[in-house]
């Protein structure tokens, strides 16, 4: 599902891709106007499902912790105002969402866009971060990992 939705830097909110064009992406707003507009080769285009966040041991993919945080808030908004937290107050927050969180490379403005994200998502109905393997599928990939 996060494959198809996009940020665009410079723009605020998020954009689900509707079509492709000549040297374009079409987009629509992920908010109750439902805008579409151009998105052209030169803007930065990104796909939530290509986002992660840092970690002490790895990186862990955006959906992820989007899950994270809809099971600590059970589905429901995020229960944090992110524009007049403090630094401490998101810092704390993203520590109970993802505890391992590397603390020197994700900064107060990475906090507030994911929480940003996770309410546009959650206002729109979107709640399904991680898409769910088919068992067939699930058991190859560990196979396959297994022989590495």
């Amino acid at each position: 599902m996060l494959k198809t939705i996009l940020s665009i830097a410079g723009k605020p909110g998020l954009y689900k891709l509707i079509s492709q064009g000549k040297n374009m992406l079409i987009v629509e707003t992920v908010d109750v106007a439902k805008k579409r507009v151009p998105a052209y080769a030169h803007d930065k285009v990104i796909s939530l499902a290509d986002i992660a966040m840092y970690t002490d041991a790895e990186e862990v993919p955006l959906s992820e912790v989007l899950e994270a945080v809809k099971k600590k808030e059970n589905g429901a908004v995020a229960s944090i105002n992110y524009k007049k937290a403090s630094a401490n107050e998101l810092h704390a927050y993203f520590a109970e969402v993802l505890p391992n969180y590397d603390r020197d490379r994700v900064h107060n403005g990475d906090i507030k866009k994911l929480i940003s994200w996770y309410n546009i998502l959650v206002n729109n109905g979107i709640t399904e971060f991680v898409e769910e393997v088919p068992a067939e599928s699930a058991d190859e990939a560990k196979e396959e990992k297994a022989a590495e």
